[in-house]
């Protein structure tokens, strides 16, 4: 099969982008529920080689979908999350334990968890995110199966957990001992793969911003996950939508919770460091 080439598919993205353009620097500013200021535009980091300013993905949706994450009682996404409020209690496994019986201050003990995840675990000698210390969790102390990565229960506790550093700036680390996950990050998201030839940078880096297939290309920020999206009505873990996007450009995608997608997250979510977390966003 002949591949198309990347110049002329960035080049119809841009003549898009002529009639369809949204203007992410004058996008209005996300404040939930009239009281909580977050920060969707900001510097970015310095690591970043082809950014100045980085842009939360709400910048880029329909005023009716920004409308809905700006009101939690609007908000679809905090149906999972009130559905993972009853779950924090529930009794598990072989240990007879829950959420709630190790954790006696609640799940406001994970402040700012969120805002520093994905991490180099040294004890697991790797780099972990959210869903490996839930299973952590459930297999170690409750004895209870371990979710699935992208399975309703966990994206929902995911989301009840990452709402507690909603309002925090994204701090990932990069340096130290999570340094060489996050190089290899970086390989797969400027690596071009698939029938389509591209790579995360194509999309997000080179034609953010721009109209194509009925939406506007954001630059691919995580500070919101996970996300309700229309599309499927239902919460989306990071690793769903990196497993999409290969889907989208006919790659073979990595498995959910591998290496290689761990190592994808940890880069990716370093680029939106000083983004706020938004807790449970909604997209399209």
């Amino acid at each position: 099969m002949i591949k198309p080439n990347l110049q002329r598919v960035a080049s119809i993205v841009t003549v898009a982008a002529l009639t369809f353009s949204l203007n992410a620097a004058v996008a209005s500013d996300l404040v939930i529920n009239e009281e909580i200021s977050l920060t969707n535009e900001t510097a970015a980091p310095a690591h970043l080689e082809n950014l100045t300013t980085i842009y939360s993905g709400w910048n880029f949706r329909k005023s009716e979908t920004q409308s809905l994450q700006m009101d939690d009682f609007d908000n679809p996404g905090m149906i999972f999350v009130d559905q993972a409020i009853d779950q924090w209690n529930v009794v598990e496994g072989e240990a007879g334990k829950s959420c709630a019986a190790c954790h006696t201050g609640g799940v406001e003990e994970f402040a700012g968890l969120r805002a520093v995840l994905p991490r180099y675990d040294e004890e697991a000698g790797g780099i972990q995110s959210m869903e490996d210390y839930i299973n952590e969790c459930r297999t170690d102390r409750m004895q209870a199966d371990a979710w699935k990565w992208s399975e309703s229960k966990m994206t929902a506790m995911t989301a009840l957990i990452g709402l507690q550093s909603r309002g925090m700036p994204v701090n990932v680390a990069i340096d130290g001992d999570a340094a060489e996950a996050w190089e290899l990050g970086k390989e797969i998201y400027y690596q071009p793969v698939g029938q389509l030839d591209m790579a995360c940078a194509s999309c997000h880096e080179d034609n953010y911003n721009t109209y194509i297939r009925a939406d506007f290309l954001s630059q691919g920020q995580t500070n919101g996950f996970p996300a309700y999206r229309l599309k499927n009505a239902k919460l989306n873990s990071i690793h769903a939508r990196f497993k999409g996007c290969m889907k989208n450009i006919r790659a073979t995608p990595y498995k959910e919770g591998s290496d290689e997608f761990r190592a994808l997250e940890l880069y990716v979510a370093s680029r939106g460091n000083g983004l706020s977390v938004e807790g449970t966003s909604v997209r399209n």
